[in-house]
């Protein structure tokens, strides 16, 4: 797949098949929209082509409520990637972006670069100052200038339209199994490893503490999680617990991982990728570390457990 992170590096070419979007999650809506662009753009030898954004557009025209979004761009491409998709485009998203409207977007960017022979969008899909282009303008403008635009319905499951709204209300709630579902692929995101209290070393439940690799990471609700790790090479299983540790009186809101087969625990510094699979307690104040011990040993039992169902 051909990156392209400014506009200026761009190969130009003609009769491509392109679509344009956020995708913040890449999910399940998100996909079917890229693999109809793909399978366009093969019917045609043409290439097929993803325009989108970082930062977040709402991260810019918002920026005072600072959206929690689903993935890093990373993350986004290498979804990208494996759908097959030959350009990515990366528009860095600032103020003086945000004010051009629809039209000179087209013109300048898209039809003056890619010449498309087809636009792939979604049914809800805007773009361009205040909003101003709709898959209708879209038609139009396509109609005019010697392109065809095609617009993707939805994707639902049991009456809900698939959403990266959707999304984030289900993993904000802890309903991570349900968001990967609805996702396409396991929930989770890459991150960095801090020290911590050395709490879990006395319970006898070493924990890597860990902050995500996205600064403005959505993460699960509070409570304790079965998850999937991958260290230094290694697929893991573990449990993870994100709060404030009431049974210690303890405010700071922290994540932290116990992983199974840990081979070192010498991993300070090191980015893994922590996968939320199932969603196994509430976070809950004991009377004494005893007791809190006690439920992490069950704990642990339950996620063990649940490992065939993931292998």
């Amino acid at each position: 797949m051909e990156v392209y992170k400014n506009l200026n590096s761009i190969s130009k070419s003609k009769g491509n098949v392109v679509t344009i979007g956020t995708f913040d999650g890449c999910h399940r809506g998100h996909q079917d929209i890229i693999k109809k662009v793909i399978s366009t753009a093969n019917s045609l030898g043409s290439k097929s082509v993803i325009i989108t954004f970082d930062p977040h557009p709402r991260h810019v025209l918002q920026a005072a409520s600072k959206l929690p979004i689903l993935m890093h761009i990373d993350k986004k491409l290498e979804i990208f990637e494996s759908l097959h998709i030959d350009v990515a485009l990366i528009i860095p998203f600032n103020t003086e972006f945000s004010k051009m409207n629809a039209s000179i977007f087209l013109k300048t960017i898209i039809i003056k670069n890619f010449n498309p022979h087809s636009i792939i969008v979604g049914y809800d899909h805007h773009f361009g100052f205040k909003r101003d282009g709709s898959p209708e303008f879209l038609k139009n403008f396509g109609d005019k200038n010697g392109f065809e635009v095609q617009v993707v319905e939805p994707v639902s499951d049991e009456n809900i339209i698939i959403s990266s709204t959707h999304i984030r209300e289900l993993i904000k709630n802890g309903f991570v199994r349900r968001a990967s579902f609805e996702l396409g692929w396991v929930f989770g995101f890459k991150a960095k490893v801090v020290h911590g209290s050395g709490r879990g070393v006395e319970l006898g439940f070493p924990t890597a503490n860990f902050i995500p690799e996205e600064e403005n990471q959505l993460v699960p609700a509070n409570g304790v999680y079965f998850i999937r790790g991958r260290i230094n090479g290694e697929n893991l299983y573990g449990m993870c617990n994100l709060g404030v540790r009431p049974t210690f009186d303890e405010t700071d809101f922290v994540m932290e991982a116990h992983f199974f087969d840990l081979s070192s625990n010498n991993i300070y510094g090191s980015l893994i990728v922590v996968e939320f699979l199932e969603r196994i307690r509430d976070e809950k104040r004991f009377s004494n570390p005893k007791e809190l011990k006690n439920q992490l040993m069950k704990d642990r039992n339950t996620c063990i457990n649940l490992i065939d169902k993931y292998n």
